[in-house]
């Protein structure tokens, strides 16, 4: 889905980076994107859109650019925003997720009383590439007894199968590579 009824084409605010962060990787740099209010705001309209009808209680979003698309999601739906933060970032009791790297293992926090069971909860994040970070958000979500509504990016990287790592949980991708 690009969406061009606002007249916003949002790939051409996608800047292609290659060699980023390694040889042979074609990085999707987002910052063109961030940078230019019109089509910053019609991403956030075309994620949310899909959601507008339907019962959500909170977002939840990892940390950083999650961050970016989630908060203005959350007050176009009217509901609340749940981080999921690294390790040591999140000032109160925690429950945590861990997923694999490339190279070894990472870890996503929240706080333990930030889902209750039954919450119906839309988790969003910037891109899916492998699927890893988004696995462990959802596995934290139903660890509270939450459920997962569906996953939603900005940019899915599809040759990276994260899709099927989420299975069979809903994914929506306003972009897709």
């Amino acid at each position: 889905m690009s969406g061009t009824t606002d007249g916003i084409i949002l790939q051409d605010y996608i800047r292609n980076i290659p060699d980023f962060p390694k040889p042979g990787i074609q990085f999707k740099d987002i910052t063109p994107l961030l940078a230019h209010p019109a089509a910053l705001r019609a991403a956030v309209e075309r994620l949310a859109a899909p959601f507008a009808d339907r019962k959500v209680d909170a977002i939840a979003a990892a940390e950083a650019r999650g961050f970016l698309f989630a908060a203005p999601m959350a007050l176009m739906l009217g509901v609340g925003l749940v981080p999921i933060r690294k390790p040591g970032k999140l000032p109160y009791t925690t429950v945590s997720a861990e997923y694999a790297l490339e190279y070894g293992t990472d870890r996503l926090e929240m706080h333990s009383d930030a889902l209750s069971p039954g919450h119906r909860i839309l988790i969003v994040d910037d891109v899916l590439a492998t699927g890893g970070t988004m696995k462990a958000c959802c596995d934290l979500v139903r660890d509270a007894g939450a459920e997962v509504v569906a996953c939603a990016f900005l940019l899915e990287l599809g040759f990276l199968n994260g899709r099927a790592k989420l299975a069979p949980t809903e994914v929506f991708s306003v972009l897709s590579y």
